[in-house]
């Protein structure tokens, strides 16, 4: 992907919103590694998907700064609620201002801290997962939802190529590259979902409960 053609690529995308731009600007000037926000391109895609699937019921795991938990919040149904779930407490306030700014507040619920305690407290039938937290902790993360997952509904996983760590030589104490070959590896081999990578920035899997 030269930037040619990734500029052509956001050029013919719909552009951000004023407010999403407004988030993107924020992050990258206020906020330790703005590298992790979904961005245009990225928030787009998961706007779609959502949009596609019309979930009323989604989890996100990794809110960072509240990009992607808007974009995901678009494609809900009328009552539709997304529970977004952040270890560091430092950005809520930060994360709160822009879902009140968003007009989607009352749909987003915010969970600050350990995702593997909270998501047990959840109810079930989600239609719609978006993993992207701790790396380390991916598998961890599928083994806690998949139950809670409807027949049918869908996960995604975020940074499963791992800037092509994925593909090199493992180092021994790198438990991050790890984590997502473990996660990669087992549900690629899990017969209870069908699943496929999109090489979309550092790739996406998107997994489908069978």
């Amino acid at each position: 992907m030269t930037e040619k053609l990734e500029q052509y690529i956001l050029d013919h995308t719909e552009a951000e919103s004023e407010l999403l731009a407004l988030l993107n600007r924020e992050t990258q000037h206020k906020i330790l590694l703005p590298r992790m926000l979904s961005g245009h391109l990225q928030g787009k895609i998961l706007e779609m998907i959502s949009k596609m699937i019309c979930p009323s019921y989604i989890l996100e795991i990794g809110t960072y700064t509240g990009y992607s938990a808007i974009c995901l919040a678009q494609g809900l149904t009328e009552n539709g609620q997304l529970h977004t779930i952040e270890i560091n407490d430092e950005l809520e306030s930060f994360i709160l201002h822009f879902l009140e700014k968003s007009g989607l507040k009352s749909k987003i619920h915010l969970h600050i801290g350990n995702a593997t305690q909270i998501i047990s407290k959840l109810e079930d039938s989600i239609d719609l997962v978006f993993i992207d937290g701790d790396k380390r902790q991916y598998l961890e993360y599928y083994k806690l939802v998949i139950d809670k997952v409807r027949k049918g509904g869908f996960i995604l996983a975020d940074n499963v190529l791992w800037s092509g760590k994925v593909i090199e030589q493992l180092i021994d104490n790198d438990d991050y590259t790890k984590g997502i070959l473990d996660f990669n590896q087992f549900v690629h081999n899990d017969d209870g979902v069908e699943n496929v990578i999109l090489p979309i920035r550092d790739g996406i899997m998107i997994l489908r409960k069978k």
